[in-house]
């Protein structure tokens, strides 16, 4: 069995190998493909206005393009005092046509400097989607809780994780090993979901 991860990210790629079964209930193996292993294919366009919307269009960009059951996420940093923003537009938060981590986290440090302590809380969350041939598509979703803090913490992960402090871990996403990360973080609250729904295909 072949399911492809729609994705040519290699940090969100190597966190999900780590996440999602090795088999279905029956023992059938799955094997694991991503965009790396389909060259001529390009990332989608993210134009959804909700992370389902865009968690849609990436799972359904595999599945049109390979006929394999695809699965795909959308990931967004929600910042109580900014509205909700980065939100949607979280990957391209500094620049509309390209994902920077590093400018994206300057930007939310200086959209952030009027704030201090609790008014700097903010969530993650995932939605991830599975499409497949007939199929509706099936999402679930993860979420967890922290703050953004003023300057950076940790070497590890990508992306907002060195600014993120998770209220129920005491230290950022940055600062976890991979394996503590995976047992709370949103991603993997919406894979475990996901995780459950393949072993059952």
């Amino acid at each position: 069995m072949k399911i492809l991860i729609s994705t040519h990210n290699r940090h969100k790629l190597a966190e999900l190998l780590e996440i999602l079964p090795p088999s279905t209930a029956k023992g059938e193996k799955i094997e694991y493909l991503s965009f790396a292993d389909f060259p001529a294919i390009a990332e989608p366009e993210e134009t959804g206005l909700t992370l389902q919307e865009n968690a849609a269009i990436k799972a359904r960009c595999g599945l049109e393009n390979t006929g394999l059951i695809s699965i795909a996420d959308d990931t967004g940093l929600m910042v109580d005092a900014l509205n909700g923003a980065p939100g949607v537009l979280s990957a391209r938060y500094a620049d509309p046509n390209k994902a920077d981590y590093e400018a994206n986290n300057r930007k939310l440090l200086k959209e952030l400097l009027p704030y201090k302590g609790k008014e700097r809380a903010a969530h993650f969350s995932t939605v991830a989607a599975l499409a497949a041939p007939g199929k509706d598509i099936i999402f679930t979703q993860g979420k967890v809780e922290g703050f953004i803090i003023e300057d950076y913490k940790g070497s590890n992960g990508f992306g907002y994780d060195p600014l993120f402090f998770v209220a129920e871990a005491f230290k950022t996403m940055a600062e976890m090993s991979r394996e503590e990360k995976n047992k709370i973080s949103h991603r993997f609250r919406a894979f475990k979901q996901m995780a459950e729904i393949i072993k059952k295909f």
